[in-house]
């Protein structure tokens, strides 16, 4: 373990990795990154989501650029046990996209979700500062951005829903 402790004293206290993880990312089991009495305009939920997952990427870097590296040479199964890779910002992202549900469609709300959560993470933030050289609270300003114009740009025109099919010549 890197803290200085066998997994055996570590699983002495903790009966699982996942009551581990929670213990030293409490983040990880909750449900929602929105306030008790969140606002009611998607902007606005959508704003304190990303703010709310781009401060704890930030306080979890390490951890998160570990789990991004493993992620990346593991294998599909392998992939999908990684504790801190487990599609939690996407359940996030579409609480705070709740209000747009009939406005568009299941899918382009779908869509729409995914489309933020690839340019918001972990992922974002290695991109923003190791290859664009941007600060943290550059990368931080950048990421809210982003989220709210894939957001605008979906009210307008809503995201595709189906892959194009490329016509053999």
């Amino acid at each position: 373990m890197n803290a200085g402790i066998c997994r055996t004293t570590a699983y002495r206290y903790f009966p699982s990795q996942r009551a581990l993880l929670l213990a030293a990312h409490p983040e990880t089991g909750a449900p929602s990154l929105l306030p008790v009495d969140p606002p009611t305009d998607p902007a606005a939920r959508l704003d304190v989501v990303i703010a709310a997952f781009t401060e704890l990427i930030i306080k979890t870097e390490a951890q998160q650029r570990t789990m991004l590296r493993l992620s990346l040479e593991a294998d599909e199964a392998t992939r999908a046990g990684l504790p801190l890779r487990q599609g939690r910002a996407i359940a996030w992202i579409a609480e705070a996209l709740e209000p747009l549900r009939g406005q568009l469609s299941d899918k382009e709300l779908h869509h729409l979700v995914l489309a933020i959560r690839s340019a918001v993470g972990i992922e974002a933030l290695v991109w923003l500062t190791d290859v664009a050289g941007l600060s943290r609270e550059e990368a931080r300003g950048l990421i809210r951005w982003s989220a709210q114009s894939l957001l605008g740009a979906a009210l307008t025109s809503p995201p595709p829903t189906s892959r194009s099919r490329r016509r053999s010549p």
